[in-house]
């Protein structure tokens, strides 16, 4: 089966469709943003799991492999201007957050401690405020329809049936 036949195609056979505005220039930097550190926590993962001791690793993989399930999810959402991408950046923001926190708290000084800070400074902390912002950001207007939920209220005049 064709991927084609999978994935409705516009009238003129480009991929965007019709009922769905394409993101704006800064919604897409943000989702390559988002989908990039996503990327990087990958291999990421692979030295974590190779380096620590299996009882940290098994926490730390855990909590970065969240991270990125919800950076790709909240990238890739904002690429194709998914109006879901709101609640995906905000738990990214909420798991990095509590990254950097818990990094910083179990850090011997010296070095190791060092080396959090500047991750904690250089990238958990600015990634989750960005995430923390496309969350908090409301819809664009004209963008997709509201779901089924707000279809079934009642229109002002009219009796609600249910």
């Amino acid at each position: 089966m064709a991927l084609t036949s999978l994935v409705p195609l516009a009238a003129d056979d480009s991929c965007a469709s019709a009922d769905v505005p394409r993101p704006s220039r800064a919604r897409r930097l943000q989702g390559r943003l988002l989908l990039g550190a996503g990327l990087a926590l990958l291999p990421w993962l692979g030295y974590l799991a190779g380096t620590l001791p299996p009882a940290e690793a098994a926490a730390w993989v855990a909590l970065d492999a969240l991270e990125a399930a919800a950076l790709l999810t909240a990238g890739s959402r904002l690429l194709r201007g998914d109006a879901r991408h709101r609640a995906p950046a905000a738990a990214a923001a909420v798991l990095l957050l509590a990254d950097a926190c818990v990094d910083l708290a179990t850090s011997a000084a010296g070095p190791e401690l060092a080396v959090a800070v500047a991750m904690a400074v250089g990238a958990e902390l600015p990634l989750a405020a960005l995430c923390a912002v496309i969350a908090a950001r409301p819809p664009r207007r004209g963008g997709p329809r509201p779901g089924p939920s707000a279809a079934r209220r009642p229109r002002p005049g009219q009796n609600p049936s249910w």
